[in-house]
């Protein structure tokens, strides 16, 4: 297997796909991919899978989330962050009087199940960017989302003169949270607008910043982390040498030839054959065994 995943922990300004473009260059591999955008404005955890291990990235699509962030509250932001149109609230800035209002409004906004998207998000609208959408200056329409935010905790509040309130905080949210929303509808809530001025990515699944790379210290002869470790979620069974043939050779067989695992319909599972990954296989609606990705061996 070629390539494996490479932890970046990427700088202020660049893109993601800067970043794999970084990687493809230092690295000397074509085939790179990132799991899970980051806006240029935001530093932190990006996991770029090379080579081989671009099979396996579509395993991390619903991994949960952690940010730490820090959002001003007197202003608005076109973009919610920092880089966007920046107005400040006319008229009185909140003070260290509104900090339990604020307090408040993000732990309204955290307790929510879903969020609308902002403009200038990669959320696709009939097959384009939001933001190149925004940036042409169509309006859209964007359908509230799903999500789950799992713990929001405040970590600090700071008085900035003529300015406003500054909030750091940390959370762990479900995949297609928007943190630059969370922001903004807490500044709606109180009346005073917000939005973020710093985001950093500090986890992703398995996935710690404490152990990426900074950009800057990528060589040709930075480690590969092992692909494996993104499908350490799955649950793993161990075959025996008949059935490990059937998934090999593509010959259907029903679940209950599996001994010793109660298969769920369509739940995941990682295949294992005399210690090496064979397949992700799940059971249909019918019990029959499916392949949902083979692996070489």
């Amino acid at each position: 297997m070629t390539g494996g995943i490479i932890l970046l922990d990427k700088p202020a300004g660049m893109t993601s796909f800067d970043c794999d473009k970084l990687v493809r260059k230092t690295m000397g591999i074509s085939k790179v991919g990132h799991s899970g955008t980051l806006d240029p404005f935001a530093t932190g955890l990006l996991p770029i899978f090379t080579g081989d291990a671009l099979k396996f990235m579509r395993y991390t699509d619903d991994y949960n989330k952690a940010y730490r962030c820090t959002a001003l509250f007197g202003g608005t932001s076109d973009t919610g962050d920092k880089d966007g149109n920046v107005i400040m609230t006319s008229g009185r800035q909140p003070g260290e009087e509104d900090i339990p209002a604020i307090r408040e409004a993000l732990m309204e906004v955290a307790s929510r199940d879903s969020q609308i998207p902002p403009k200038y998000s990669a959320k696709k609208i009939n097959g384009k960017r939001a933001c190149d959408l925004a940036r042409e200056g169509v309006e859209v329409e964007l359908k509230p989302a799903k999500i789950k935010i799992y713990a929001l905790n405040i970590r600090e509040f700071a008085i900035v003169r003529e300015c406003g309130v500054l909030v750091t905080f940390d959370v762990r949210c479900s995949k297609g949270t928007y943190i630059r929303t969370i922001c903004t509808d807490a500044g709606d809530i109180t009346g005073f607008g917000a939005y973020a001025v710093d985001l950093r990515r500090t986890a992703v699944g398995p996935y710690k910043v404490a152990d990426a790379v900074y950009a800057e210290n990528l060589t040709p002869d930075t480690e590969y982390l092992d692909p494996v470790t993104a499908i350490a979620h799955i649950p793993q069974i161990s075959l025996d040498a008949d059935r490990a043939a059937d998934i090999k050779c593509g010959r259907r067989f029903h679940r209950s030839r599996i001994t010793g695992y109660g298969f769920e319909p369509g739940k995941l599972v990682r295949a294992e054959y005399d210690g090496a990954l064979i397949a992700i296989i799940y059971a249909d609606d019918g019990g029959i065994i499916r392949v949902d990705r083979g692996f070489a061996s």
